[in-house]
């Protein structure tokens, strides 16, 4: 059964590799070669030449999207080898951080996206929201408890207690769609998912973005 929150749609989730993570290789529930639908379902909104920041970004599908899409990305990744098949792709930088025991590498910084999928560690969400530049979008999508049933991660420190990423963010930025639930494709897991935006002032949210 499907928890749902959305706003009218657009057309158009990785082995434990540190606490809360959720890591390459893609584990037997989710995830794959190609972009998650749901991010390329958001990333309708996101115009070329925006500024995105693919968090944990394994081997690059989202950044490629972005990229593809004419948009400035930074991805980030703990692991160097994630950076070897971006190492060439324009209009994309790479950057090897640890994001669970460093600093925060984009202190500062603001980004028109920020993507998440397949990827956990709790102290970052409001470090996200920050990131967000005025009218920004935050799309994230990782595992929910539950999905121990389907393969890894088993672990209830590295999976999401059910509607999680909305009460995070629900108070940080003004949500958009969110979902839970088990799905079947790629492979089956259980995932929570949300989109949201950072308000920009008293402007009226544009539900019609760039597409």
């Amino acid at each position: 059964m499907w928890l749902r929150r959305r706003a009218p749609a657009r057309q158009g989730t990785d082995d434990e590799r540190a606490p809360d993570r959720a890591a390459t290789p893609p584990p037997a529930g989710h995830g794959g070669d190609g972009p998650s639908p749901w991010v390329r379902r958001f990333a309708a909104r996101v115009p070329p030449g925006a500024r995105v920041l693919d968090i944990a970004c394994g081997g690059g599908r989202h950044a490629r999207l972005f990229a593809e899409q004419g948009c400035v990305v930074d991805a980030v990744d703990i692991d160097a080898g994630a950076g070897v098949s971006l190492a060439q792709l324009p209009g994309v930088s790479f950057l090897r951080a640890d994001l669970e025991g460093g600093p925060w590498p984009y202190a500062g910084r603001q980004f028109e996206a920020i993507v998440v999928t397949n990827y956990l560690h709790r102290p970052l969400f409001p470090l996200l929201a920050e990131s967000l530049a005025p009218g920004g979008t935050l799309i994230y999508e990782t595992f929910v408890v539950g999905h121990e049933r389907f393969g890894r991660p088993t672990n209830p420190d590295f999976l999401l207690r059910p509607r999680e990423l909305l009460d995070a963010f629900g108070q940080l930025l003004v949500v958009l769609a969110f979902e839970e639930g088990v799905v079947s494709l790629p492979r089956p897991a259980r995932v929570s998912r949300l989109c949201a935006v950072r308000a920009a002032g008293d402007a009226h949210l544009r539900l019609d973005a760039h597409r």
